[in-house]
């Protein structure tokens, strides 16, 4: 019998990247529920978020060994681990009342 490593298995993902998707999901459902529009992009495990109004959407990435959420260049940042606080942030960010 072969044997096909995790990556063949996932299509070409890696367990790393199907977590950190996995995590971006869950905060574009945040997202969701806040009003703001976010998609997952299948190329790379990162999160577009588009902007209410005018102006070029943000990027977020898991990043840090997968413990925060990271955007703009990675000067900020929230943990995982609270995914309805890291939504309330990229929210207040993106409407551009935290700066």
């Amino acid at each position: 019998m072969d044997s096909i490593s995790v990556q063949e298995a996932a299509g070409g993902a890696t367990a790393e990247m199907l977590d950190e998707g996995a995590k971006l999901q869950r905060l574009r459902e945040c997202l969701s529920r806040l009003g703001l529009r976010a998609e997952l992009r299948a190329s790379m495990p990162a999160l577009l978020v588009h902007r209410p109004d005018v102006g070029l959407p943000l990027w977020v990435f898991v990043g840090y060994g997968g413990a925060y959420y990271s955007w703009q260049s990675a000067e900020k940042r929230h943990p995982v681990a609270d995914v309805a606080g890291a939504a309330l942030a990229l929210a207040e960010y993106i409407r551009g009342r935290v700066f």
